[in-house]
């Protein structure tokens, strides 16, 4: 639909796992002629420059803005407020905004009323990662056979939309346009929950006495290994995805509150029918996942 390069100049703000990735790509796939990264430390940016994922690399919230094109924020949601707030002033007529972050209603209540008349908000979700974070952790094949769900207001210009979305494409993406408040109960569920879980479990495990502990390391079984890798994500990412998607958490918390103490009481009562039941209809999940593509965990090509 759109002639390479799709923009002139492209910045991200912010550099981890999701924006060194998406550096990689644009340039692999010769996305725009100029990329900017800003990050606030100058370790981050040394990387940056040292891993050749940019053309420039600043500090300057408004230079990085200064002309682009698309504006990614590629940080932690709870700085989207003040990023807004700074670098708005410097967003050029036509130019679009998008972001990388899990939950998008609060990304839209911090960032769009900022926004002036003529700039584009088109937020996106990659619902891709690993547990990994900074600028050496991303690879140029994320993004692959994952999904990107764009979630932009009634009346966002559809061009701004549609160069987002083939953006994501050319990152091997697919992409799916979905309300904002819906995407933040669905994901709420898929994603939100479970790391809430896994964070507990962990941390649980981290209090037991130290002859206890020391076995649930040396013997930890598949089950428990899966959740020290999710709880090794971002716990800055991760807060601030708890504290803007609180609502939605914490209805799908009251809801699997409640399934729990059900099967506590299949437990209890022996009660070997119902439990087998509850367990083949959450198989039959597993298998919908795998049937779709989505078990397998990214990985860096080989090539």
């Amino acid at each position: 639909m759109f002639q390479k390069p799709f923009f002139n100049r492209i910045a991200l703000i912010g550099a981890g796992l999701i924006g060194s990735s998406l550096s990689r790509v644009i340039k692999k796939k010769n996305l725009s002629n100029e990329i900017v990264v800003c990050a606030r430390r100058d370790e981050t940016l040394n990387i940056v420059k040292k891993l050749d994922l940019a053309h420039i690399v600043t500090k300057d919230l408004t230079f990085a803005v200064t002309d682009a094109d698309l504006v990614v924020l590629c940080t932690p949601v709870g700085v989207y407020e003040a990023l807004a707030k700074r670098m708005s002033p410097a967003l050029k007529q036509g130019s679009i905004v998008s972001d990388v972050g899990s939950v998008k209603q609060s990304a839209i209540n911090m960032v769009k009323p900022y926004l002036a008349d003529g700039v584009h908000f088109v937020p996106g979700h990659p619902i891709a990662g690993t547990e990994n974070s900074g600028p050496e952790s991303g690879f140029d094949t994320l993004f692959e056979n994952r999904w990107v769900i764009l979630t932009p207001e009634s009346g966002t210009d559809q061009n701004a939309i549609s160069k987002v979305e083939e953006l994501w494409r050319c990152a091997g993406a697919k992409t799916e346009i979905m309300d904002a408040k819906h995407h933040d109960r669905v994901l709420a569920i898929t994603s939100h929950v479970p790391h809430l879980i896994a964070y507990t479990i962990v941390g649980t495990a981290t209090d037991l006495e130290d002859r206890l502990k020391a076995e649930v390391v040396k013997f930890a079984a598949s089950g428990f290994r899966d959740f020290t890798r999710i709880a090794a994500s971002d716990p800055v990412m991760w807060r601030d995805i708890f504290v803007h998607n609180r609502n939605a958490v914490l209805e799908m918390l009251g809801r699997l509150t409640e399934d729990i103490s059900t099967l506590q009481r299949y437990v209890r009562d022996s009660d070997a029918d119902k439990m087998e039941e509850l367990f083949s209809r959450t198989r039959e999940i597993r298998r919908s996942v795998i049937e779709a593509g989505q078990h397998i965990l990214p990985s860096p090509s080989k090539d």
